[in-house]
């Protein structure tokens, strides 16, 4: 059987060749990019939406630097709606087109109001998957050096 170390570096060129920001939407682990930072795959499954490991199952890198640590994600959460409403708005601009003498920007808010409900669990996990990037990089050698711990208060 080959060590963990030989099979790791083997696979590193097939990860290396997947761009980090998919990695980030599939909400892998943001060190490794091996293993998912949520327990169930599927976001529409309500009461466990937001269930995360505490550390990655394959390369123990800890998912929850600080307390509160993920507070700052509801800033990535609001800029991914912002975003996602400015797309839907140029989009319904193209395709069917806005006017002020109608009621098609009505008929948009409405559009859009449900649809950023419909993709509020999606965009919930990819605001934590894209805050955690931000503080946690890809270690190509991930199997060989100690993943980054952040003291937690009152420890």
């Amino acid at each position: 059987m080959e060590p963990v170390s030989t099979i790791a570096a083997a696979t590193d060129k097939e990860k290396d060749k997947v761009p980090s920001y998919l990695n980030v939407v599939a909400s892998k682990c943001p060190r490794c990019r091996r293993h998912s930072m949520f327990e169930v795959k599927n976001p529409y499954k309500l009461k466990t939406t937001m269930r995360m490991y505490q550390e990655c199952p394959v390369c123990k890198q800890p998912f929850e630097l600080e307390t509160g640590f993920y507070f700052g994600a509801g800033y990535v959460s609001y800029a991914l709606a912002v975003a996602l409403s400015v797309s839907t708005l140029v989009a319904w601009w193209v395709l069917i087109g806005l006017s002020i003498y109608d009621d098609r920007w009505i008929y948009w808010l409405i559009f859009n109001a449900v649809f950023l409900i419909c993709m509020q669990p999606v965009l919930m996990r990819m605001a934590r998957s894209v805050w955690l990037s931000f503080f946690v990089r890809y270690d190509r050698k991930w199997y060989a050096n100690a993943p980054s711990r952040v003291k937690k208060q009152g420890t």
